[in-house]
């Protein structure tokens, strides 16, 4: 059973905002909220994230447990500073001052990643990884969905995992041809830049020609993660051609055994 339509009626109750005015603020029609309080329907994954991230609560938390009044005074919901004043840097995860320990994100944890992404102990909490690189602090390691970055049994595949070392949002020094990782609201976007146009919009590719080039607002960007090595199970068989080299040198070492001999 879901609480959020009790959750979203009650938030809405709380903060003294109309249906109206809460559609309003997640781009939604006012009959949703209603349906949504009535349980009639239940918003999409994207508006509950949005809802998550605007009031500083969990996906989990709306869909699990109905919050009394009193636990929702030690969330953001009442803070009273304005809503565009920048909040103070957190601490860094422990996990992300530790040179060669990476925290994972599984693909099925990939929404509660982008939920809480900036709570230091939920990362420190993910399970962490060891690889032997020189990458230094802070970096992920995330699991590949899809086979958009494959091509001709090259490149990421599907549940292999990247190493990514990550990129300063504030100076997004990003250099076309290479592998990143970007984490939205919505889903983690992994692909090749193309270049840098004008505006803070990146042209992206994925590497398997069937995908189309796109265009990407780096403010869509809640992280940017720089993709240096992969981590797959997948054991790329010889092509056609190589498979015809060996027997061929195979043939010519032969036939100088023979001669020698």
């Amino acid at each position: 059973m879901s609480y959020v339509g009790k959750n979203i009626r009650k938030i809405r109750t709380v903060k003294k905002l109309s249906q109206a005015a809460f559609a309003e603020l997640f781009g939604l029609a006012r009959p949703s909220v209603g349906a949504y309080e009535e349980g009639r329907s239940e918003p999409k994954m994207e508006t509950l994230i949005q809802i998550a991230h605007y009031f500083g609560l969990s996906v989990d938390l709306l869909l699990t447990k109905e919050l009394t009044v009193n636990e929702l005074y030690h969330f953001d919901i009442f803070r009273q500073e304005p809503a565009a004043e920048v909040p103070a840097k957190p601490a860094a995860a422990e996990a992300d001052r530790l040179a060669q320990l990476t925290p994972f994100v599984p693909a099925d944890r990939l929404l509660e990643y982008i939920v809480q992404h900036h709570s230091t102990g939920f990362i420190d909490a993910l399970p962490p990884l060891t690889f032997p690189h020189q990458l230094g602090p802070a970096t992920r390691a995330f699991e590949i969905v899809g086979a958009e970055m494959q091509h001709q049994q090259q490149g990421l595949r599907h549940q292999d995992v990247v190493l990514c070392c990550r990129v300063d949002k504030a100076t997004a020094t990003l250099r076309p041809g290479r592998i990143y990782a970007f984490v939205t609201q919505s889903s983690l976007l992994v692909r090749r830049l193309s270049e840098r146009l004008p505006a803070n919009v990146l042209k992206l590719r994925a590497d398997n020609p069937d995908y189309g080039t796109q265009e990407f607002a780096l403010e869509q960007a809640l992280e940017i993660w720089e993709v240096k090595a992969v981590f797959t199970t997948h054991l790329r068989p010889p092509s056609r051609i190589e498979d015809r080299v060996t027997r061929l040198e195979r043939q010519v070492e032969e036939l100088l055994a023979r001669l020698d001999g």
